[in-house]
């Protein structure tokens, strides 16, 4: 078929549109030099040079008062260069203005639900992963983070429901997650469900001494105390200087009536933290056991004096006045 020159000069503006400036546009991508300018932002920030990755993304996103330019993966690598530097409520202000243009922006909406979640404004985090949900019914962040905003809450058989969900689409999840959804059962005593879910985390990760320690936990409700202890040791075999771990094997040790070796973990726990509060507690119930009275109330003093506020002693305080 012939072509005139009008048909021709059209042609050529065609192409010479597709490939100009302009095709970023009609692509919905954005244009050569935005696109230069986002790039330098995100190899700032993968080098950890923060700072100017904030200056070189504030400049890409508010350059142009054309809100369709402002793109929801600059807002969120801006979001998350504030975090990086400390500044949460700044990060925050930009996840939340940066959905006021992209509403059903998931990674925008996924950051936003994470950092309230951080910050304790577990409600705030509920809503926001709900909307996700409504975008993406099966997304495993959001699944997961719900469950979290409601065992923090004291939800454990809602959190279960969502764990249900992010296990159905992934039965082969990182154990952390077992582990997570065991304690939920632990919360609730119900520790026979909470060994299903702990002996498959140990399964897939079995040097880890938080699992250990869950499970030491689930033998403890059960009142199998021997074998709480047991794998109490094997957590500190894999973490020999955990205080907590030291002071829980502390503490058991004096319910079972085993009080030298109790004094000597406290001991322990000394050489590596002088003044903790939890070794001095237990010192001070293993001196009233054998009638040492005054030195078991100095030891309550000391605490109250170093550290007034915690619950230790507070619970020191208390003791002090019976």
């Amino acid at each position: 078929m012939c072509l005139n020159r009008n048909n021709l000069l059209w042609m050529f503006f065609i192409i010479s549109w597709l490939g100009s400036g302009c095709s970023s546009g009609f692509l919905g991508l954005a244009p050569v030099g935005d696109r230069r300018e986002y790039v330098e932002a995100r190899t700032l920030y993968e080098q950890g040079a923060y700072e100017p990755a904030i200056a070189e993304l504030q400049q890409y996103i508010y350059k142009t008062k054309n809100v369709k330019r402002r793109e929801g993966r600059a807002y969120r690598l801006l979001g998350l260069s504030y975090e990086k530097t400390g500044q949460l409520n700044k990060a925050l202000e930009v996840y939340l203005e940066a959905l006021e243009f992209h509403p059903k922006n998931v990674p925008l909406l996924l950051e936003a639900a994470r950092l309230y979640q951080q910050t304790n404004l577990t409600d705030r985090s509920i809503a926001l992963y709900e909307r996700v949900l409504e975008e993406e019914p099966d997304n495993l962040e959001a699944l997961s983070g719900q469950a979290a905003n409601y065992v923090s809450m004291g939800f454990y058989s809602k959190a279960r429901y969502f764990y249900d969900r992010f296990f159905a689409l992934n039965p082969a999840a990182a154990p952390q997650y077992r582990a997570r959804y065991a304690h939920t059962f632990l919360a609730q005593r119900n520790y026979k469900q909470a060994f299903i879910h702990i002996t498959m985390a140990l399964a897939q990760e079995p040097e880890n001494p938080d699992f250990w320690l869950l499970s030491a936990q689930a033998h403890r409700g059960l009142n199998q105390i021997n074998q709480s202890l047991k794998d109490l040791e094997t957590a500190l075999v894999l973490a020999p200087d955990r205080m907590d771990l030291l002071g829980q094997k502390a503490l058991w040790l004096y319910q079972a009536n085993r009080y030298e070796e109790a004094r000597q973990t406290t001991l322990k726990m000394q050489t590596i933290e002088p003044t903790s509060s939890l070794a001095l507690f237990v010192q001070s119930l293993l001196a009233k056991k054998i009638g040492k009275e005054q030195q078991a109330r100095r030891l309550l003093q000391q605490i109250v004096t170093q550290n007034p506020t915690s619950f230790i002693g507070r619970t020191a305080n208390q003791l002090l006045k019976m």
